[in-house]
């Protein structure tokens, strides 16, 4: 792939803005003018300085054109956008020929029209430019006016020296436009994926947040519902059993009852000692994380040192548990019978080991592994199952906003625990033995992934 793709969406949907293709002229016209008149006036070396002016001229009123018609936030669809740069091209080469073709050292500014659709623009268009650009560099070679040279007797060169130059031109160009086209693409997609990591980071602190306010609500209504409770009881007493009023005050006093149930209820759901703004240790975080994906189908072991009186105790933090809980959950689904989490730790460092017997990476993707949208996806019948991105995400991805089947999913996963303070490693079981590093996950032959953290980063308040 030389260059995006038209049906790649993250170069489809992108378009140029047209102040930018606008100010980029401007600074190229002020260039152009300053080498014809300093070239003509400075150092007064003879050519069609009048014809150039005009080209100038002509691209100058152009420029007036379209800010005066369009406002500076609109943006360019690829073909107007591709018009605009196709039209770059030709004034440079009319101006080329009348000042030198190929031999002129400015030729080389032919290239930026394919440069600049090549950050931007799908495939087609940029192919579209480069075999313009490559049609006007050869006629340059053949059909140009005599190089700007004192007294009108410029050096000649030879043939094949031209031709070299052409071939330059042409190289460069391909080099240029492959390598801009990649960086750009792969900046758009990170981009792009940190975007989705920060939507479902957002969305499990909102859960985070919404449960902290259920446990206060519960705690702050439950003094006025309970002294309404007390003055329906009290004006229930005072009332005769043929009061039209005694029945109205029997209904206040038990719906205030029916409040205090589903206060109750509320605190009980999100605990009355707030847990998840509390610490708790490693191995009752794992298992809560652990409990949502267990199944009679496939077994889910965890191993711990013998000595766990001095485990770390750690925050509940949201990016920790959906990335933990992101990778568990595709090992359960690759896993044929069997996954296990291994656990070490010292004075310095934590070390989570998660291990499936399934078949594990394939070696097509497993140096890529970590970059965003990256899948083993093949089909659409596949959407929901990926070794790149599980299940938790299909229904994020189904939604349009970065397309199915893209392999975010392993990507959030490591960019969340990242960000507390955690290392993530895939490893090979073919390639890189794990030794008795790990007692019982360094014998299965699947998916192993380790993650390590400094010990003072992972229980610090985070």
């Amino acid at each position: 792939m030389l260059f995006a793709s038209l049906s790649d969406p993250i170069f489809a949907q992108r378009q140029i803005k047209l102040d930018t293709l606008v100010r980029l002229r401007w600074l190229a016209l002020a260039g152009q003018a300053t080498a014809v008149v300093v070239v003509r006036h400075g150092l007064e070396y003879y050519f069609n300085a009048n014809f150039c002016i005009a080209l100038i001229g002509l691209s100058a009123l152009l420029n007036l054109f379209l800010q005066a018609q369009f406002r500076k936030s609109v943006r360019l669809r690829p073909l107007p956008a591709t018009a605009l740069l196709a039209y770059d091209s030709a004034q440079l080469g009319a101006l080329l020929y009348l000042t030198g073709g190929l031999q002129n050292p400015f030729s080389l500014l032919l290239l930026v029209p394919a440069i600049v659709s090549a950050t931007m623009q799908p495939a087609r268009y940029t192919a579209f430019l480069s075999i313009l650009i490559t049609g006007i560099a050869t006629l340059l070679v053949f059909f140009h006016q005599p190089l700007p040279w004192y007294h009108g007797s410029p050096p000649h060169f030879p043939f094949l020296y031209v031709f070299g130059i052409w071939i330059a031109i042409v190289l460069t160009m391909l080099f240029l436009g492959i390598y801009t086209s990649r960086i750009a693409q792969e900046g758009h997609l990170l981009a792009n994926a940190l975007s989705a990591t920060e939507l479902i980071l957002a969305n499990e602190q909102h859960l985070t947040s919404l449960d902290g306010l259920a446990t206060a609500a519960a705690h702050e209504l439950g003094t006025p519902l309970a002294t309404i409770q007390l003055v329906a009881k009290e004006l229930e007493r005072e009332l005769d059993d043929d009061s039209p009023f005694k029945e109205d005050i029997s209904l206040i006093r038990n719906q205030a009852e029916r409040c205090r149930v589903i206060m109750g209820k509320l605190r009980s759901l999100s605990g009355d000692d707030h847990s998840n703004f509390t610490k708790m240790q490693l191995d009752g975080l794992l298992s809560e994380i652990v409990e949502p994906f267990e199944n009679p189908n496939v077994e889910i072991e965890r191993i711990f040192p013998e000595d766990r009186s001095n485990q770390p105790v750690l925050w509940r933090n949201p990016g920790l548990l959906f990335g933990l809980s992101n990778l568990v959950e595709n090992a359960v689904d690759f896993a044929y019978s069997r996954v296990v989490l291994e656990v070490q730790w010292n004075e310095t460092a934590v070390m989570l080991l998660i291990a499936d017997d399934g078949p594990g990476f394939s070696d097509a993707i497993l140096n890529r592994l970590g970059d965003p949208f990256v899948t083993t996806r093949a089909n659409s019948a596949q959407l929901d199952y990926d070794a790149t991105s599980g299940p938790a995400l299909a229904q994020h991805q189904r939604s349009g906003m970065n397309g199915g089947g893209l392999g975010l999913g392993f990507f959030i996963a490591k960019t969340l625990l990242e960000r507390t303070g955690a290392k993530v490693t895939t490893i090979d079981p073919k390639i890189n033995k794990l030794g008795n590093k790990y007692k019982k996950a360094s014998k299965i032959n699947g998916a192993m992934i380790e993650i390590t953290w400094p010990r003072s980063v992972l229980e610090a308040d985070q």
